[in-house]
């Protein structure tokens, strides 16, 4: 008898999936670190990988990257999607997974969307809106 699944296409990542996720993010952001790729536009900027998100299968690493300071995005991805056949192989030797997993590179904008977030709530609207409900609640 087959069991019912219950992950749906709104369910989360797995256990899994995080766990491998956060392992590779650590090994990718080290072998950047250490400059052991050979390409002039990685070796003069520094990457920060905040996030690897894997596929259910753990075949595909989607890698959200950003170059510190910001500065020459589009040079970096295209020299990380350029290496990502070396980084994958380094990546293999550095893991002990059955399968390496295909990395593809996307820009970080979790850092714009706290920034927004922020402004939204220094705003004078949702600052009237707090400073009204502490009145209206203290009736101690």
């Amino acid at each position: 008898m087959k069991r019912a699944s219950t992950a749906g296409p709104a369910a989360g990542p797995s256990q899994r999936q995080l766990r491998v996720g956060e392992l590779v993010r650590h090994a990718v952001s080290d072998i950047l670190s250490r400059g052991d790729l050979p390409d002039p536009a990685l070796a003069r900027v520094l990457v920060t990988v905040p996030e690897v998100r894997m596929s259910p299968d753990l075949k595909l690493a989607t890698c959200y990257v950003m170059p510190l300071g910001g500065r020459d995005i589009p040079a970096v991805l295209a020299a990380l999607e350029a290496n990502a056949r070396p980084l994958r192989g380094e990546l293999g030797r550095r893991l002990d997974l059955k399968f390496t997993p295909e990395l593809r590179f996307r820009l970080d904008n979790s850092f714009e969307e706290g920034a927004r977030i922020d402004a939204l709530l220094r705003s004078p609207d949702v600052a009237r809106d707090l400073d009204h409900g502490k009145t209206e609640g203290d009736d101690a």
